[in-house]
């Protein structure tokens, strides 16, 4: 969208001289400015002065050491400063007790050199969000636990009944140590469903850890989960600790669970079983202790297909099965949607909240949303970017549809044009699908982006 980047500021401490270049270059993607220094005693004037969104701090200074010491010594000086930072421990040493030693003592996140550069950028921009997202509930009074579940401005929000649903089995499931399976499509926001189990859960003051296996290259899932000893192949200059190691006590997120190659998938099912971890070249396992939970957008068809996920592992993460619903099953929701991203928005790049015509809230309660709540966010931040003066317009939201639906101006045409009653639009939209398609339900449905049992419960609810 050309918005440029998202956070303000970030920090990044290391002796590297080609380091400091690399990450300072890659940076500039999601931060507006990017501070470079060659040790802790030159950021911290630097952090003082001015908040960053996130810091990025090597485990190792003193010429020779591998032990992290002086980096853990460090992020806790940093965290004194402010309990709220987010630090990315970044080390060429990332023992297994090193990782999880930082993540213990505080550190959000930790990433190894050499990295990817896809990776350092998903694992820095997860770290700033949270930061973002614990201002934001700062300000609003709120208690600091809840920022898991507004990161980056988003909230699992819906009071629909499909919602209702999904909010129940959250506050049901979390307390217990039970792997969850979130399922749906994407942009239904399962992330946000896992953040909120662990957020109510009892390890809720733990770590929680997510690994997106549809970023990581196959050929680096292995080492990424399960971790790997030095001298375990060609490139593996030292231990590394896996994800499910560095997760020991608290959460391990796997998202997209169904890119999981099939012949990592017993190696998973091991773990799962015997709640310890064999790293790839070492001769003992680690014992682990750990919540997962696990999401995917695959269709049940395919995720029960052997051929392509085996079930016994099936069987171990679905312990509790969410199914988040569709943006167009739940349309009653998009207004509290609207209005939370439209106040998000304005404030985040400092503009007024923009006001809606009726034909433009019309236009965004009836669209099919193929891309689901994804979709409906970056609509509302574009039109907010762009907003004139006056009321926005459906022209404004560049709204595409995957199928047919009815035109904005029709949908407005059988009421007042200033009427914003939510509940009246709701029956006029109905009543008119209902009408153009000689009351085929199924046509109808199809046209307003509905499922047949959602039309026919707003046809029970309007009385038509």
């Amino acid at each position: 969208m050309g918005s440029g980047p998202e956070f303000d500021y970030c920090v990044v401490i290391d002796d590297d001289d080609d380091i400091l270049m690399a990450s300072r270059l890659l940076l500039r993607r999601l931060f507006n400015d990017v501070a470079t220094v060659r040790s802790p005693d030159e950021a911290f004037p630097l952090i003082q002065a001015r908040t960053p969104d996130a810091v990025l701090l090597d485990a190792n200074f003193a010429r020779g050491a591998t032990d992290a010491a002086e980096g853990l010594a460090w992020l806790e000086r940093l965290l004194g400063l402010d309990p709220e930072m987010v630090v990315v421990m970044i080390t060429a040493h990332a023992g297994v007790q090193v990782a999880v030693a930082a993540m213990k003592r505080g550190a959000t996140d930790f990433v190894s050199k050499p990295w990817s550069n896809e990776k350092l950028l998903a694992t820095v921009r997860t770290a700033a969000s949270l930061r973002r997202s614990r201002k934001a509930v700062a300000a609003k009074g709120a208690p600091p636990g809840l920022a898991s579940s507004v990161a980056g401005g988003s909230a699992l929000l819906g009071r629909s009944p499909a919602m209702a649903r999904v909010h129940s089995l959250i506050s049901r499931a979390a307390p217990t140590d039970a792997n969850v399976l979130v399922l749906g499509e994407n942009g239904t926001g399962k992330e946000l469903v896992a953040r909120e189990l662990h957020r109510q859960s009892l390890r809720a003051d733990q770590v929680m850890l997510t690994v997106d296996l549809g970023a990581v290259s196959e050929d680096l899932i292995d080492s990424e989960l399960f971790g790997h000893v030095k001298g375990a192949f060609t490139d593996a200059r030292a231990d590394r600790v896996g994800r499910i190691q560095a997760a020991d006590g608290g959460t391990l997120f796997l998202d997209e669970i169904g890119n999981l190659p099939l012949r990592l998938q017993p190696k998973l099912l091991t773990v799962l079983e015997q709640r310890q971890v064999t790293p790839v070249g070492a001769n003992r396992p680690v014992p682990v202790n750990i919540r997962v939970i696990a999401a995917t957008n695959l269709p049940p068809e395919k995720l029960r297909d052997e051929g392509h996920f085996r079930q016994d592992l099936l069987f171990r993460l679905n312990t509790v099965e969410i199914d988040l619903p569709p943006l167009r099953e739940r349309l009653e929701d998009v207004p509290e949607l609207i209005d939370h991203y439209l106040d998000h928005y304005a404030r985040r790049y400092g503009r007024p909240p923009p006001q809606l015509s009726a034909a433009a809230r019309a236009a965004l309660l009836v669209h099919d949303w193929p891309g689901n709540v994804r979709a409906l966010r970056h609509a509302l931040e574009r039109a907010v970017i762009l907003a004139r003066d006056a009321p926005l317009e459906p022209e404004d939201f560049a709204l595409v549809a995957s199928g047919p639906r009815i035109a904005a101006s029709a949908i407005v045409a059988p009421g007042p044009a200033d009427d914003l009653n939510l509940e009246r639009v709701e029956r006029r939209l109905v009543e008119e699908a209902l009408k153009k398609h000689g009351y085929n339900i199924s046509l109808a449905a199809h046209a307003l982006g509905l499922s047949r049992a959602a039309l026919y419960r707003r046809m029970e609810k309007h009385g038509l």
